[in-house]
This record gives C-alpha cells, sequence and structure tokens, in this order.
C-alpha cells in the first residue's frame, strides 16, 4: 500500500511540474483568418518569423516578433512586448510561423503560460508559407 500511494504522489508532482503546455492546439484556416480580417474581427496575427523571412512575406497587419523558433528563453522573451498588449484586449489571437509546426506550437504555450487564455489562441494553418492570398501581404521591405 505504501508502494503504491508512494508512485501516486510521484506522479503528481511530476505532472504538476511539467512545462505548461495545450494538450492540443487550436488551428485556424487561411479562408477563416481572410474573412476575419475582412470583418474586421477583433483578431491579432502574431507572426513569428525571423526578421528576414518577416521582410520578405507577412500578411499585412502582423505583429512582428522575430521569435522562431521559440525554443531559448530569449526567443521567447521576444514574445512578451505582444503578449503585454493582448492581455490588455480580448482579440482572436493567430499565431503564425514559417510553416504552422513546431515553433507555433511553442509560442501557443508560450503564451497560455504567461496567462493568455487558450480559447483565444489559434495556429495558422501550414503558416505563412500555406497563405494563398497574395493581396493581403505586406509590400517586402
Amino acid at each position: 500500500m505504501k508502494k503504491l500511494l508512494f508512485v501516486a504522489i510521484a506522479m503528481t508532482l511530476c505532472v504538476c511540474s511539467m512545462p505548461f503546455a495545450a494538450l492540443a492546439y487550436q488551428y485556424i484556416s487561411p479562408e477563416d483568418v481572410k474573412q476575419g480580417l475582412n470583418a474586421q474581427e477583433a483578431m491579432t496575427l502574431v507572426d513569428i518569423q525571423v526578421e528576414t523571412e518577416f521582410n520578405q512575406h507577412h500578411i499585412e497587419g502582423a505583429v512582428a516578433t522575430y521569435a522562431y523558433p521559440v525554443k531559448k528563453d530569449a526567443e521567447k522573451a521576444q514574445l512578451d512586448p505582444a503578449i503585454s498588449t493582448l492581455k490588455g484586449n480580448r482579440d482572436k489571437i493567430v499565431v503564425i510561423c514559417p510553416r504552422g509546426a513546431g515553433g507555433a506550437k511553442r509560442a501557443y504555450d508560450y503564451m497560455m503560460s504567461a496567462g493568455i487564455p487558450e480559447e483565444r489562441l489559434f495556429i495558422l494553418t501550414k503558416g505563412q508559407a500555406g497563405w494563398p492570398y497574395a493581396d493581403m501581404l505586406a509590400p517586402t521591405k
């Protein structure tokens, strides 16, 4: 019995000490983002591409963070200014990374750990590489 209790306590401590991460991620299609932007829905696009990629192609109005790949603490800290702004509103948040994969998930998890409610967070399906609306891209720098 003591052994079982010890195992239960050890498992609880492991689970509680794990980093804050989503169990499942919410994705949003390019079509739904376009529709939301055209309808002037309260939506903030948080772009984590590195600066050179952001300057080459990003959706007009996206917030540049240059946080990709969001692995190191310094990269995560690049998201902090956007998070501060987002805490002051109720916008839907769309995370945009190069391909909508690992970097976006790490940004999503970091934003959740910083207090952004998960129901507001979305990842752009296929990321910037899958964005089919060239007319909605900002002019290149």
